[in-house]
């Protein structure tokens, strides 16, 4: 019948696939064509609109192409590979990449990468602990200290001197924060292949804000929970001294010996 009338008909698609089509041709998806009335019913807006709908084989695999939707663009990336691994390698490198670009277009902003943020953090921090006269000056100055794991971890992954280098980072984001004609410099950020600081502003090294923002949301919220202890509870292991004894040591002593 669907040859007849020049129509194509699909007999199974996966979750995903339809998905995709209703979210590219703006149609709708019917479990079942009665209405509350238990006729049945179509309307035309329930289609959906493309200049072709073609099945193609590729390699080993059927698939279905829709071209030029009405309603929005969209497109496929065909990933060719010299065997299962290296496309499944190149796939999850893909997912990585769209998911940064996902991550950029919902933040709408960006922030220098290379340990920067957190550099820039750690000294504004330490400076505004020693401006406080309480025991919360230790905290603060605790945290500060620990924000400093990220571009430590960076060198040390690279095979560089962390000490060396996260020493030159500080030094540029404080004269950054010093001296307001230097301010330029609160874009240093890690050069990890040439082992030095450079201005990741120029060199395109960005990150998403809202993966910083959410990441230090997360460790503010650990640091709170732990500080909030205040009562410490100490469990002492058993002791292993038996005064009565037991088999074993009555054994080895002697005493069951007739």
């Amino acid at each position: 019948m669907f040859l007849t009338l020049r129509q194509a008909a699909e007999v199974f698609v996966g979750n995903s696939a339809y998905e995709i089509f209703v979210i590219t041709s703006t149609a709708t998806i019917l479990s079942t064509l009665a209405n509350l009335e238990g006729d049945e019913t179509f309307e035309a807006s329930m289609l959906g609109q493309a200049e072709e709908v073609v099945q193609e084989r590729i390699c080993d695999d059927e698939l279905i192409l829709i071209k030029n939707t009405k309603a929005r663009t969209s497109a496929s990336v065909i990933l060719r590979g010299a065997n299962d691994f290296m496309c499944d390698e190149m796939e999850r490198s893909m997912h990585d990449a769209l998911c940064v670009v996902k991550r950029v277009l919902e933040s709408k902003s960006v922030v220098p990468g290379g340990g920067a943020v957190e550099a820039a953090l750690s000294i504004y921090l330490e400076n505004y602990a020693t401006s406080m006269g309480s025991r919360e000056q230790l905290a603060i100055a605790e945290f500060a200290r620990s924000l400093l794991v990220i571009p430590n971890t960076l060198a040390v992954n690279a095979a560089q001197d962390s000490t060396d280098l996260v020493a030159k980072l500080r030094a540029f984001h404080n004269e950054a924060q010093v001296n307001p004609e230097r301010k330029n410099l609160k874009w240093i950020g890690l050069d990890l292949i040439n082992g030095k600081p450079r201005d990741n502003k120029q060199a395109g090294v960005f990150e998403p804000t809202i993966v910083k923002v959410k990441s230090l949301k997360f460790a503010t919220e650990a640091a709170i929970t732990i500080l909030r202890i205040d009562d410490l509870i100490k469990l002492h292991p058993e002791s292993k001294d038996d005064k009565h004894g037991g088999y074993e040591d009555a054994v080895h002593s002697g005493d069951l010996d007739d």
